[in-house]
């Protein structure tokens, strides 16, 4: 199925994109979340800070991806 996915802050700078179109394989966050770290395995060091929303509501990893949703993969919140 075909997704957005948006990295910000740290993650953008390592993937080198702020967003990008994904054709994931898996159903859930967890499926995406491996697919990403095989194609930027530098992004594994953030998993367990990682913020995840769909369609812009947070959800956990075992939430269900659909079709055309946007995915948003972000950094803990720093104050400042």
């Amino acid at each position: 199925m075909k997704l957005r996915v948006l990295f910000f802050s740290v993650l953008r700078d390592i993937t080198g994109c702020s967003e990008t179109e994904w054709t994931c394989a898996g159903t859930t966050m967890a499926d995406l979340l491996e697919e990403i770290f095989t194609r930027w395995p530098a992004l594994r060091a953030w998993e367990s800070s990682l913020l995840l929303a769909i369609d812009c509501a947070y959800v956990k990893r075992d939430a269900a991806l659909h079709a055309d949703c946007e995915v948003a993969l972000m950094p803990p919140v720093q104050g400042g």
